[in-house]
């Protein structure tokens, strides 16, 4: 559960105090909705690795290169 999730919390709250009282275009208010993004993506990532089989070779390559921006099809080279 996100609630729960301490980084979760602590960028949510981070988030809503500064969104309070600045318009949406602030860097910092860009800032922590990223932050709050990537944390609750963690999360996921965190809970759904949690309780699969573990990866093949290929598998975890492929993954890499998503998570660097790159495309699923792409092979990261040797």
């Amino acid at each position: 559960m996100a609630a729960r999730d301490p980084l979760v919390r602590a960028t949510s709250t981070r988030y809503a105090a500064l969104s309070r009282h600045r318009p949406a275009g602030d860097p910092e208010v860009a800032e922590a909705a990223r932050d709050l993004r990537a944390a609750s993506l963690e999360r996921h990532v965190r809970e759904v690795v949690d309780q699969m089989p573990p990866l093949s070779a290929d598998q975890r390559a492929r993954l890499i290169v998503l998570l660097r921006g790159g495309t699923a099809d792409a092979r990261p080279t040797q």
